[in-house]
């Protein structure tokens, strides 16, 4: 076990020190032969399938901001990003890589805090931590994860396949996280906004049973934001989608604090991001299907709009006007940069 001493550093532990410690909490699983202590680890994949592989990088300051957030709720949220982007693939979690650059004054509490968390998450999803990296860090704290799944070809969901006349759907009630990022700021540390802000829910299990119901026709998950990120699904499928405003599903805690207007109301739920909710299309004639398949799931799913034949997205208001002056979403290299937790 780790020491809670806060007076503990990653500096008085050292580097394998540190991975050891790692090594000791992790459960082997049957199909990694090759796990944590080796050059490189190995595993096995199950007959037929292709391995799929995702990686993302959190930086403090940019991602998250360890005077609103602690270690455990970060170590989940590292892995529940990648894990939205298996799920938006319709694929099943296998393992994954952690690298970490940490100061060398880094309270091992936090350390051990992340591990846990991470850990927990991984268990809950059947992801086996196999390997990574560790080193110092001369300014703050970088997180970077690499996460395989694991599909059938045929079954494997992409942003490409869209169709028009195809519906639009969306998992649970976008710009929930943005709501609970701003809350963060204004002080306040509890509520359900802030909890899906700070442990995102990946929607693994319904992503998966999207694809073998080969219901999805196309996928993603909503990370930069909604319209952002079904951008990105008319982009590569050249097509076009019109969205309809009084349909985008808000929670009472979204509605309780902006109201209705749609400037105003409708602006982080359709650009706040990091809300992880599934944004997908499919076929006009399965819709009952879709509704009978959630129904096995604890999780809400709404029809917003459908694919069309002209590009671009429109957005359309109860009267059925055109609406303009929505962000589209966040971009790194953009100079809109506000996205830290």
């Amino acid at each position: 076990m780790m020491r809670k001493s806060e007076n503990y550093r990653l500096a008085d532990l050292g580097e394998f020190g540190f991975i050891d410690q790692i090594a000791r909490r992790v459960r082997p699983t049957p199909d990694i032969k090759i796990g944590i202590g080796d050059d490189a680890a190995a595993f096995r994949i199950p007959p037929g399938c292709l391995a799929l592989t995702t990686t993302d990088m959190l930086l403090e300051g940019v991602h998250f901001d360890l005077s609103l957030c602690d270690g455990y709720s970060l170590g989940r949220k590292s892995l529940a990003v990648n894990l939205s982007d298996i799920a938006a693939m319709g694929a099943k979690p296998h393992s994954c890589l952690l690298s970490l650059a940490f100061p060398e004054t880094t309270p091992m509490t936090l350390l051990s805090d992340f591990v846990a968390g991470l850990l927990e998450i991984g268990g809950e999803y059947g992801v086996a931590l196999i390997g990574g990296d560790t080193c110092a860090s001369r300014g703050g704290v970088v997180i970077g994860i690499t996460l395989y799944g694991v599909q059938e070809p045929d079954k494997i969901v992409q942003r490409c396949t869209a169709r028009p006349g195809d519906l639009i759907f969306v998992t649970g009630s976008p710009g929930d996280s943005a709501l609970g990022l701003k809350l963060l700021r204004d002080g306040i540390r509890e509520g359900r906004a802030v909890a899906r802000h700070l442990d995102p829910t990946p929607r693994v299990r319904e992503g998966l049973a999207l694809a073998e119901s080969e219901l999805a026709s196309a996928m993603i998950d909503i990370s930069d934001g909604l319209l952002s990120d079904l951008g990105h699904i008319t982009k590569k499928s050249s097509v076009g989608a019109r969205v309809y405003l009084e349909k985008i599903p808000l929670s009472q805690e979204y509605r309780a604090y902006f109201g209705l207007e749609e400037k105003e109301g409708y602006a982080l739920a359709l650009g706040g991001g990091e809300d992880y909710e599934l944004l997908f299309t499919a076929p006009a004639h399965r819709r009952s299907e879709v509704e009978a398949l959630f129904g096995q799931f604890d999780t809400a799913v709404s029809e917003i709009g459908e694919i069309t034949t002209v590009p671009g997205i429109r957005l359309l208001s109860s009267s059925g006007e055109v609406v303009h002056g929505f962000a589209a979403g966040f971009d790194h290299f953009s100079v809109r940069r506000e996205h830290t937790s």
